[in-house]
């Protein structure tokens, strides 16, 4: 009867001694006896008289093994167990019988217990029937027969039925009530097994791919037709889903595992991949797979997916690494709008990991006292004076080093740090243009403008925030104004109206930065407490210059037509107008012939620290040069 163990092949060194057959008779000691077949040693001894009735007739497989690990008498148990008379038992090698030799650990036990140097040995193997070569389990017990030191008893209990239930709830364990599928337990037993093996041991590609996917909508089909549909529809996927992966398996070793995750997700492991275009063409076959609608009771239902893709060696992924990077993928697909698939890009998942460490540290960041103010000048079209500085945010991170507004801004507003940010950048800004003003008495006063979030006016009180800083710093309120972008202030009402009134009457002045790429509602801006316009600079790049330019690459008439009657409109209401980006000379001379009040640029300055604004208030307007580009404030 042949027979299969639960643990490894034994190392060579542990391979059994050859305790045959023939070098046993060769060792029999002086007396020794044949019986039926066998021998029998007059010193050990099968069971005396009184117990060899009960031996034979045990239910229980049994035999008596003498030292040299060979069969001295078996009884009727194992001999139908074994397929063979017990007689014709005696004197075979007993390991070989119950494949005891097939791991190392097992074989070196059961020679310890041989040579008297361990008291029991149990293990568990499978074993075929020798009628109809099904597996039967057994559990082997070797220990040493009482009041002979020449025997040990081996017995073999058949486990099968227990066996078969432990399979029964194991399988009840791993795998899916709803789907049948595998659950997320042995997914991820088969995953770390895959990412562990060798692959010049397996003969695989040492390569690992997983499309992780949900459902796109399946929430609302649960919640509008229950659950009982909702599973018939899981079902049926998980259906769709299996035949896909065998599909894409009918060439190869296996088919990659399908497993239902919880919920409406689902993935396809493929082990030993080949490569991003076998994932791809996978994610694919199951896009198309879902695209024919489901009937269910009655009821025809339409579910797409969204699917992330990861290839990549398996050698240093771990299953968390893996699970994460499709999470991510899964994210961007559906980021993306669904019902697509997405690979996994290394790049694009490191600017997430930076944009995650930045809003992870921005918070600490503020009370470090990690950022800074830049000031940009505004200068006035008619004399080219400096009339005011624009405050903007910079910050000195310890290892990304300076960013810029645009790498953390929304972060902030996403999280709301950005009202504790806005409230300090409001504060330095007034503080720095007062001490302006007081180091320079004797020039006219310039203002300062700050940026602010609308989250600033929902989630603080940015009036009395204004009103107590310009109160510290001594700022007068006129010198103080505050930028919105056209998308926040247009349709604002409630709260943000008020507080936009307030700030007005107040004597800040409310300024729309951007004008002309949002709503453009003209009709209400005439309602808003609004004393400036900031052209977005997107126009002023496409200017139409000069005469002998008007046939230049990127300069668009239609741009200095709509700036113009911009311009035109907002002195009809009282408004000035400031035009952003301005980088030439043409540009600034066009904007001030057709009426714009104030320049900012490059032309101009870049943002610079408030040591150089300083400068700037000192030289007379044809020498200063904060850029140290050598085109001064004014001399446009």
């Amino acid at each position: 009867m042949s027979g299969t163990s639960e643990g490894p092949t034994p190392a060579a060194d542990l391979i059994r001694p050859a305790v045959t057959e023939s070098e046993h008779r060769g060792a029999r000691r002086a007396g020794d006896t044949e019986v039926n077949g066998g021998t029998r040693s007059d010193g050990p001894r099968t069971p005396g008289d009184p117990y060899r009735e009960a031996f034979d007739a045990a239910p229980l497989a049994m035999a008596v093994v003498d030292r040299q690990g060979l069969v001295v008498s078996a009884n009727e148990a194992l001999g139908e167990l074994l397929g063979a008379a017990p007689e014709r038992l005696a004197g075979k090698v007993a390991a070989d019988l119950v494949d005891l030799t097939s791991d190392a650990r097992t074989w070196h036990a059961y020679r310890e217990v041989l040579r008297g140097r361990q008291a029991r040995l149990r293990c568990t193997r499978r074993l075929k029937h020798p009628d109809d070569g099904h597996a039967v389990w057994v559990q082997i017990t070797v220990a040493p027969l009482p009041g002979d030191p020449h025997t040990v008893l081996l017995s073999a209990g058949d486990i099968s039925a227990r066996r078969e239930l432990q399979a029964r709830l194991r399988h009840l364990q791993m795998h899916d009530p709803v789907t049948r599928l595998p659950n997320r337990t042995l997914f991820f037993e088969r995953l770390t097994a895959a990412l562990e093996a060798e692959p010049e041991v397996t003969g695989g590609t040492g390569r690992i791919g997983l499309c992780y996917l949900d459902l796109d909508g399946f929430k609302a089909i649960n919640d509008t037709l229950g659950h009982r549909i909702g599973d018939r529809l899981l079902t049926a996927v998980a259906q769709r889903l299996t035949r896909c992966a065998n599909a894409a398996g009918h060439t190869r070793a296996s088919a990659p595992l399908v497993a239902r995750l919880g919920g409406d997700e689902f993935a396809l492991l493929v082990e030993d991949s080949t490569g991003t275009e076998q994932l791809a063409d996978l994610a694919e076959s199951v896009l198309t797979a879902l695209q024919a609608p489901f009937d269910l009771s009655g009821r025809r239902l339409s579910v797409s997916a969204s699917i992330g893709v990861v290839e990549r060696l398996a050698a240093g992924t771990s299953a968390t690494g893996l699970m994460q990077a499709a999470d991510t993928t899964l994210y961007w697909a559906k980021a993306d709008g669904k019902d697509r698939w997405t690979l996994f890009d290394p790049e694009r998942n490191a600017h997430r990991m930076t944009r995650q460490a930045l809003a992870s540290t921005l918070r600490p960041a503020i009370d470090r006292g990690e950022f800074v103010l830049e000031y940009q000048p505004l200068v006035g079209m008619a004399d080219g004076r400096l009339s005011g500085v624009e405050a903007l945010v910079r910050w000195n991170h310890p290892q990304f080093g300076t960013l810029t507004p645009n790498r953390f801004i929304t972060l902030a507003e996403e999280d709301g740090a950005i009202v504790p940010l806005g409230r300090w950048v409001l504060a330095t800004a007034c503080r720095q243009a007062r001490r302006w003003q007081l180091d320079h008495p004797g020039e006219q006063p310039i203002f300062v403008s700050v940026n602010v979030a609308v989250r600033q006016v929902w989630d603080s009180d940015l009036v009395a925030d204004v009103a107590r800083i310009l109160a510290e710093t001594g700022l007068a309120p006129h010198l103080l104004q505050l930028e919105l972008t056209e998308s926040a202030v247009m349709g604002s009402s409630g709260r943000p109206l008020q507080a936009l009134q307030a700030l007005s009457d107040m004597g800040v002045r409310i300024a729309i930065d951007d004008f002309g790429t949002g709503y453009s509602n003209l009709a209400y801006l005439s309602r808003l407490p609004v004393s400036v316009l900031k052209l977005d600079g997107s126009f002023v790049r496409g200017f139409q210059y000069e005469e002998r330019e008007a046939g230049a690459a990127g300069t668009n008439p239609a741009d200095e037509v709509v700036v113009e009657a911009m311009i035109q409109l907002a002195h009809r209401l009282g408004l000035t107008v400031t035009a952003e980006c301005v980088e030439t000379s043409a540009q600034a001379g066009r904007l001030r012939r057709i009426g714009c009040d104030t320049g900012q640029g490059w032309l101009y300055s870049r943002p610079v620290p408030p040591d150089r604004i300083s400068e700037l208030l000192t030289c007379p307007a044809a020498d200063a040069s904060p850029t140290g580009s050598g085109r001064a404030v004014g001399n446009a």
